[in-house]
């Protein structure tokens, strides 16, 4: 079985409990501590088992093998990208089956992750991930005053448009906001622009 470590919680004597996220579901297993082990860090795609185990409820975490990319060395995309999975863990940790939508994200953006600015295919991720589920709010419709954004467009959480002064945030160019909804592109928007979107991402799906 493959998937993306989205989770690492340390418990006792280093063990781990890892959540991985599989085409499928959600797996939780327990990683006992041994030095003959193989080193895993969030954000890691890995081949694993998983066998029952007498020790702990959760299954064991068996047979791992790192399946790394070539900027997994990078420092600075690294960071960015354990930010990013952190995400889906905390949007998808309470939910056991999944559609394989989410595995094949985190995957077509692992294979560009070195081809560009990381933040930009995040920011691009995010957009069709809110699309798949429903949440694109691409109408342009205040979430505050429920009147449409047609200038001074700003996005808070989840990408909800409003207008600057209805959420006191720094606005953006309404054009380029929505060739982002309805291409999933960030073409045209500024490296401050993406700054400030990659934020507002970090605060949650």
């Amino acid at each position: 079985m493959q998937g993306f470590i989205i989770n690492i919680t340390r418990v006792k004597d280093e063990d781990l409990i890892v959540t991985i996220l599989t085409q499928e579901m959600i797996k939780t297993a327990y990683r006992f501590y041994g030095a003959r082990h193989s080193t895993i860090h969030l954000g890691y795609k890995i081949d694993f088992e998983t066998l029952h185990s007498l020790k702990s409820s959760l299954p064991q975490l068996r047979s791992v093998m790192h399946l790394g990319h070539t900027w997994n060395s990078s420092r600075e995309r690294m960071l960015i990208w354990q930010s990013f999975v952190k995400l889906f863990y905390q949007h998808l940790k309470d939910i056991a089956t999944i559609d394989t939508f989410y595995f094949d994200l985190l995957e077509s953006c692992a294979h560009i992750w070195h081809q560009q600015n990381p933040k930009r295919i995040a920011i691009e991720a995010y957009v069709k991930l809110l699309s798949y589920e429903g949440r694109l709010h691409d109408d342009f419709i205040c979430f505050n005053c429920d009147e449409l954004v047609e200038t001074d467009l700003t996005l808070i959480r989840g990408f909800l448009p409003a207008h600057q002064h209805c959420a006191w945030n720094q606005a953006m160019n309404a054009l380029h906001v929505k060739t982002l909804f309805e291409n999933h592109s960030t073409i045209a928007l500024e490296d401050d622009a993406i700054d400030r979107l990659w934020k507002v991402v970090l605060e949650g799906f």
